[in-house]
């Protein structure tokens, strides 16, 4: 059986093809990799700080503590679930992927992040929307079906609120200001 690393900020493709190539130029072989989690063949702990260290100048933390190491299973899930178009809640597709309650999962994310899931969930779609707005492919009744909002209203209330100003005037602007969705929270 394989050993787990939980790695942090390991939140996209290029993120992944990072860490194959870390880990096979140390002599690991890859068992799985998916967003957050990498799984080796073998005992890695001769080359752990090393390891360790090399993530960490990438940008990428390895995660030890079982709480933390479900806080980011819980955010890359939530990033896997916002690009899917389906009526169903994030958070009870969440609960049903780790197997925990939702009660559970929203009390430990929001002691460990100091914000609710909720709003957790909330501030990545909106950050998505700003990038769906910069592509300029969508109107923003699209991007609203796109996100499973009820109507364009709907996403321009929440967008005005998390952002303090319209989609129309963030779409004028010249100089957006988008977070990358690791670095939300």
């Amino acid at each position: 059986m394989g050993h787990t690393l939980i790695i942090k900020n390991m939140v996209c493709a290029r993120c992944k093809s990072t860490i194959v190539d870390l880990l096979t130029r140390h002599g690991l072989d890859i068992e799985s990799i998916t967003l957050g989690k990498a799984v080796v063949k073998q005992d890695f702990n001769p080359k752990y700080d090393v390891i360790k260290s090399e993530l960490k100048d990438l940008g990428f933390e390895l995660i030890e503590d079982e709480s933390k190491a479900l806080i980011e299973q819980i955010k890359v899930l939530v990033i896997q679930f916002i690009s899917e178009n389906t009526s169903e809640p994030i958070i009870s597709k969440i609960t049903k992927a780790i197997g925990k309650n939702d009660s559970a999962i929203s009390k430990l994310f929001s002691k460990s992040e100091g914000l609710t899931l909720e709003k957790y969930i909330i501030n990545l779609k909106i950050e998505k929307v700003k990038e769906y707005i910069q592509l300029n492919q969508l109107n923003f009744s699209e991007i609203a079906y796109q996100f499973n909002y009820n109507n364009s209203s709907h996403l321009a209330k929440q967008f005005k609120s998390v952002t303090g100003m319209s989609m129309t005037d963030y779409k004028k602007l010249q100089d957006w200001d988008r977070k990358a969705l690791d670095q939300i929270v």
